[in-house]
């Protein structure tokens, strides 16, 4: 049976039926909110688009304690190698977050204090059979780089 790399089998395996790319980004996506709630911050919106074509995405929005509006990019590998999950954020896509953060915050009005942090997800995060699993490894990068550095 052919397949893509990144959307594995289409069908069920031995194991079980195939996971979705989209169930595993939920997954990772679900144990980060937990991870970072854990920590005391509160969640302000979940996958927040920009309108049209090429924008950005921001997997998850945050308030911190102090008042600080995190914007949060979550990444998931299954393994650390081809630079595992960190590796998959280039400087286009710290773009792209960055893009719909300031599309986010001209909605509010006024400007708070921001952030943009990473959750790095090492490990599978869902099984086949609809349990979401747990990640093998979270790292919470904070302040994992600038708005002014992406452009």
């Amino acid at each position: 049976m052919w397949f893509s790399r990144k959307q594995g089998p289409s069908g069920p395996t031995e194991s079980g039926p195939a996971v979705t790319t989209k169930q595993r980004g939920d997954a990772a996506e679900d144990a980060a909110l937990e991870h970072l709630q854990r920590h005391g911050l509160r969640l302000v919106q979940r996958n927040f688009r920009t309108p049209g074509r090429g924008g950005g995405e921001v997997d998850l929005i945050m308030r911190d304690r102090d008042g600080t509006l995190v914007f949060v990019e979550v990444r998931q590998r299954a393994s650390a190698s081809r630079g595992g999950a960190g590796g998959s954020i280039t400087a286009l896509k710290q773009r792209r977050i960055v893009f719909a953060a300031r599309h986010f915050l001209q909605r509010l009005g006024s400007e708070p204090s921001c952030r943009f942090d990473v959750v790095l997800i090492q490990g599978r995060t869902g099984a086949p059979d609809g349990d979401r699993g747990a990640p093998v490894h979270i790292e919470w990068l904070r302040a994992a780089f600038d708005a002014s550095a992406t452009f």
